[in-house]
């Protein structure tokens, strides 16, 4: 059996298009026998998978292949919740977190304690949320979580009651969930769901130094801010994430936003505040906030980052916290690199956060 280092081996520079069709292929048709050769990512999600996930399928010119989970990551690409890249094919412990994960899904509308989850795997707690955690990086509770909150966007997008939605997702009460689920939607579940239908969005979208740049927002603010290399692609993107929302363009009545974002990214509105309509959690906000006091033209390595914030040994969550940035520029997670010198992973790209970096060192001198 092979472990999770050894899973993937790294894609080669100069891999050939038939190599690239043979997988697409194997994407396709959701081929279970090429699980632990390659994982596929998502530029419209942030996501990335093994072929046989049961996902819906995304379109081709969004999707890019790697040979090893790790290149994903340093990409800035999260693994899929769904079809848990990180367990495939792997060793005792990867099996038995897979285990683990699929009975806190069936049973989310149950407390599934570590102690209940020892008692059925015949692990002691701690030894099995330490496994849990090394291979997916979160805490069972924290992976119960987030299926809950999955499941309760699923239902809402179905188009059920807000009440209806919660506990079909597993939640036992509405009062503090309420208030939960509205961060981790970036909305009140009732304006998700309608949300999804009636919530206004307006975007425009215009060339940048990184390429296209969408930028969208609400009444409050800010929104997102997304690049990729087509109007098309960032659009699908929006959709991805407000899927019922009743999204407008608005290149005329948001050109001053776009401007102003356009000379920060350029070094000549350092002190800009741009407003912005995001929501997080606690941890999130702690990461996002230090990232907006890093001067521009320097970096912190994401060591640095959890030490700045209190929280040493959760480099790698403040490193989802940046893959998870909303915002792009706005709130510089580009400017969070490795400890060894590397450049580390990128949402948008690791081409597209080099350019950053160069366009911020050479106007501030560095």
């Amino acid at each position: 059996m092979m472990t999770t280092n050894a899973i993937l081996s790294p894609a080669p520079t100069g891999m050939t298009g038939d190599r690239e069709s043979e997988w697409w292929r194997a994407v396709q048709s959701r081929d279970a026998a090429q699980d632990g050769q390659f994982v596929f990512a998502v530029s419209s999600t942030g996501v990335y998978c093994r072929p046989s996930c049961p996902s819906r399928r995304p379109r081709r010119e969004n999707v890019c292949f790697f040979r090893r989970i790790e290149e994903a990551e340093k990409a800035g690409y999260r693994a899929c919740l769904r079809c848990h890249p990180k367990a495939a094919g792997g060793s005792g412990q990867l099996q038995l977190v897979k285990a683990v994960c699929r009975y806190i899904e069936q049973h989310l509308d149950e407390p599934v304690t570590l102690g209940r989850l020892g008692s059925e795997f015949r692990q002691s707690p701690f030894h099995l949320q330490r496994t849990f955690k090394s291979v997916l990086g979160i805490t069972p509770k924290a992976y119960a979580g987030s299926c809950r909150v999955r499941q309760f966007k699923s239902n809402l997008r179905a188009g059920h009651s807000v009440t209806r939605a919660l506990y079909d997702a597993g939640y036992n009460s509405s009062s503090r969930v309420y208030e939960r689920t509205a961060s981790e939607l970036g909305m009140t579940p009732d304006s998700y769901r309608r949300g999804a239908i009636a919530a206004p969005i307006r975007y425009t979208c215009g060339d940048s130094p990184l390429g296209r740049m969408l930028i969208a927002a609400t009444d409050k603010g800010i929104c997102a801010i997304q690049f990729a290399s087509s109007d098309e692609e960032l659009e699908q993107g929006l959709r991805h994430e407000f899927p019922f929302a009743h999204r407008r363009r608005d290149d005329q009545g948001m050109q001053s936003w776009r401007h102003a974002l356009l000379e920060r990214m350029r070094g000549l509105r350092l002190n800009l505040d741009l407003p912005l309509d995001i929501q997080a959690t606690a941890f999130q906000r702690r990461v996002w906030s230090y990232l907006q006091s890093i001067p521009f033209g320097e970096t912190r390595s994401y060591l640095a980052v959890a030490k700045a914030i209190g929280r040493p040994s959760a480099s790698r969550a403040v490193a989802r916290a940046c893959a998870t940035n909303p915002v792009a520029v706005a709130i510089p997670c580009h400017r969070v690199v490795e400890s060894t010198g590397g450049i580390g992973g990128y949402r948008w790209g690791v081409a597209r956060k080099k350019t950053l970096l160069e366009i911020e060192r050479k106007q501030a001198g560095t």
